[in-house]
């Protein structure tokens, strides 16, 4: 297609629609028509254009154009709870479900780094006596570890724990502005920390009491670190690799799709909070605490698997509808 003479042809269709745009409040029963009308085939004009031409400026001046167009035609946005349920059915667990790769690869990679760390403090008494004097360690494997989850209030150490896991992933989520370069040595930071206390309670004899305080609450939270560091990663990945697409276009796509993760991640971690403030410590077996976890943890899975493929097969990317794709530029 020569996009030039499309352009020429079209142009006073979108200058016209402009005009009516910004008369909006104004406009006769015939102009309002009019709008609606000039709104679906500007729309099309815009698809058109998406598959044939990488011209930023017109595809962003037309994005834009089209989305003020649908505000104006449809009056009003929809209603908050529609809102709310679109988000939790669609832009969420699709957004998800589309990362899994990363997210997969970013957990092996975690519980990989967490393993080895733990076997060679577990099995290294240098190790073990860099990382403090016997009676240190004896206090942190006996005492400390048990009492974190104890000493505080349940409401005030969910809040707690609730602002300290979301600060930590969206510190992951914001590290895409420099291409997600940071993300893995901050989540190899923290899967060292792991096996450093896997090791020193593994090698106490206390590793299967360690793993049943922190199953109950940690299936869940480092399943929602795993995807806030996978999306980070898979935004910074996009500006290296962009596809047969222009790479502002994927770009745009995939920061509100981690936009739209770091809200998601707000409630999971939230869910994460109350199991290690409320379910962890408590009198329960063992067994039980972990199966609460379990089932927590079961449950976030299988709805990111069926929310996400029913919104895939429906070929929804998660994405702001009529969202423009470029930022115009002189």
């Amino acid at each position: 297609m020569d996009v030039d003479a499309f352009v020429l042809t079209h142009r006073p269709t979108w200058d016209r629609l402009e005009v009516l745009v910004k008369n909006r409040r104004r406009l006769t029963g015939a102009e309002l028509d009019e709008l609606v009308d000039l709104y679906q085939r500007v729309s099309t004009h815009l698809s058109v254009l998406r598959s044939s031409s990488t011209d930023a400026g017109l595809l962003g001046r037309l994005s834009s154009l089209v989305a003020r167009s649908r505000s104006a035609v449809t009056g009003a946005h929809a209603p908050l709870t529609s809102e709310i349920v679109r988000f939790a059915t669609v832009s969420f667990p699709v957004v998800a479900y589309r990362a899994w790769r990363w997210w997969l690869g970013t957990a092996a990679a975690f519980l990989a780094v967490s393993v080895i760390v733990a076997c060679w403090v577990a099995g290294n008494p240098d190790v073990q006596a860099a990382i403090g004097t016997p009676a240190e360690l004896d206090q942190l494997v006996n005492h400390e570890f048990a009492a974190y989850y104890s000493d505080h209030p349940a409401g005030a150490f969910a809040l707690q724990v609730w602002t300290n896991n979301a600060r930590i992933a969206a510190s992951l989520i914001a590290f895409a502005v420099f291409l997600g370069l940071p993300i893995p040595a901050v989540l190899l930071l923290n899967a060292a920390n792991v096996g450093v206390g896997l090791g020193l309670m593994f090698h106490a004899g206390r590793g299967a009491f360690m793993l049943g305080l922190l199953a109950p609450h940690g299936l869940l939270e480092l399943t929602a670190v795993f995807l806030a560091g996978a999306v980070g990663m898979r935004l910074g990945w996009t500006v290296i690799a962009p596809g047969d697409r222009p790479r502002g276009q994927v770009l745009a796509e995939q920061g509100r799709a981690v936009v739209t993760v770091a809200a998601g991640l707000v409630v999971v971690l939230a869910v994460a909070g109350l199991l290690e403030a409320m379910v962890t410590p408590s009198p329960l077996p063992t067994w039980l605490r972990i199966g609460i976890g379990a089932v927590a943890e079961a449950a976030f899975l299988a709805y990111v698997v069926h929310f996400g493929r029913k919104a895939v097969a429906a070929e929804e990317t998660g994405d702001i509808a009529d969202a423009p794709d470029f930022v115009p530029t002189r």
